[in-house]
């Protein structure tokens, strides 16, 4: 290949020391736009398979028609702006998607979104890799990036390299903000993983038009995103849930005590193609969360004799169960034997309500506003507490379905009502199954009770 000159830019310095050092294992680089992000991993790409004869390395994003029409396009200025030439110094096969140089070394494109029909990417099981770039790596989930990493070993030994994997991305409040973001904003990022923090205005090769555009964003929080890297921000007032005190949940530790119960809270899967989550809870204190696999939460018999047996082991009594009765759930409900919730049931007055005080009547539209209301209290209290899961896409999608959840028309004088789960389903792509968990469990503290008199709903 030609000598390659490259003007690098403060920023892209940084992350290229910590890409050629023999340490760091996991680089996230970005964090705002116009930071030369996709330009830095390409690069590497570039000149590492020069470096090294007969490696194998993968490009990959969420869809591979956007890695295409995106950082590709990237990866061909550069090797213009190089003097590195298609079918002279390297060949490219629009079909299989893998670009082979003429030292033996190759770039496989990689489609790495989570399909259905391969949740655990076994897809990628037989592949071995070098070392990998993912651009907008926030679009894929964390599964992913462990798969691929989990490829990284092919010649490494042969050239003394370690394990490499390169991320980009714009803020976002998922699996990078909580693995590499937070860690790193606290200090205490571990030594094999890396972030930097690029941005627009330190990026010297940026015209001026593209930050003025960037200032001229009119929605503010997209502008604090991108423009300043800014990944709390967020200006909704109608947001129930903080993001910093989501993501403490799963710091918070609630002893459980004397009295307190334990409970087994579910939300069933619609002829298993959304989650079907079980969360066990010790009074206020999310012990363990266990997604059903497929083949047992697409039939409802087998996943009511699941969550049967799952509460023997357990110690927790069928009343203890609750499940989402809307739709399919109410056929577990019946099979199982448990307490049954339903989102638009109307909401449970209080006894002092009921025994003739006026002032303490809660207007609420429905159940669900209700609940969600009261757990939102629970958090920003800090009086209820997750166990880490061990999955960074649980905690992710705990986070991001309760993100979702907003106060509809605050500004109005009528019942408390939060949005419908379609529009959340809109936003998220799926079904917000997780929070619907943690919102489930406050029904376990206000629903009639049988032995509890004072209680009733109406």
């Amino acid at each position: 290949m030609p000598e390659i000159v490259w003007e690098q830019t403060q920023k892209q310095s940084e992350a290229w020391e910590f890409l050629r050092d023999q340490i760091t294992e996991e680089l996230i680089f970005g964090g705002g736009a116009g930071g030369g992000k996709s330009r830095l991993g390409c690069s590497w790409l570039i000149i590492m398979c020069g470096e090294y004869p007969g490696t194998r390395w993968l490009l990959g994003r969420s869809k591979l028609k956007r890695l295409k029409e995106t950082t590709l396009v990237t990866f061909f200025d550069v090797c213009q702006a190089w003097g590195i030439k298609k079918d002279v110094h390297f060949k490219y096969n629009e079909i299989t998607g893998v670009i082979t140089w003429k030292n033996g070394s190759i770039i496989l494109m990689k489609d790495l979104f989570q399909y259905p029909s391969d949740p655990n990417f076994d897809d990628l099981g037989s592949l071995e890799i070098t070392g990998a770039f993912i651009d907008e790596v926030n679009q894929i989930v964390f599964k992913a990036w462990v798969m691929v990493k989990s490829r990284c070993r092919y010649k490494l030994d042969m050239y003394g390299l370690i394990p490499k994997m390169l991320g980009t991305c714009n803020p976002s409040k998922g699996w990078v903000y909580l693995e590499f973001y937070l860690p790193f904003k606290k200090g205490i990022l571990e030594i094999k993983r890396r972030f930097v923090q690029a941005l627009a205005r330190d990026n010297k090769f940026n015209s001026k038009t593209y930050i003025e555009n960037l200032m001229g964003i009119k929605i503010k929080a997209i502008r604090e995103r991108l423009l300043n890297g800014n990944w709390e921000y967020d200006d909704d007032p109608s947001s129930m849930f903080d993001y910093e005190e989501l993501s403490d949940l799963f710091t918070n530790k609630i002893e459980s005590k004397d009295g307190d119960q334990k409970w087994i809270i579910a939300d069933v899967s619609r002829k298993g193609v959304d989650n079907f989550p079980v969360f066990f809870w010790d009074g206020w204190q999310v012990k363990e969360i266990v997604v059903l696999p497929y083949e047992i939460r697409k039939d409802i018999k087998k996943a009511s004799e699941w969550l049967i047996n799952y509460a023997v082991k357990k110690g927790v009594p069928r009343r203890n169960i609750i499940v989402d009765e809307d739709g399919v759930g109410g056929g577990v409900v019946d099979m199982v034997g448990c307490t049954g919730f339903i989102n638009n049931a109307k909401a449970i007055q209080p006894k002092e309500f009921l025994d003739g005080d006026v002032t303490k009547k809660v207007n609420y539209a429905n159940l669900k506003s209700q609940c969600y209301d009261m757990l939102s209290v629970k958090v920003h209290d800090a009086t209820i507490g997750i166990d880490d899961p061990g999955d960074a896409d649980i905690k992710a999608s705990i986070i991001q379905d309760l993100e979702q959840i907003k106060q509809v028309d605050m500004d109005k004088d009528s019942a408390f009502r939060v949005i419908g789960k379609d529009e959340i389903k809109e936003s998220l792509g799926r079904s917000p199954d997780y929070g619907d968990c943690m919102m489930m469990r406050m029904y376990g503290e206000i629903k009639p009770r049988v032995y509890e008199p004072g209680f009733r709903e109406i």
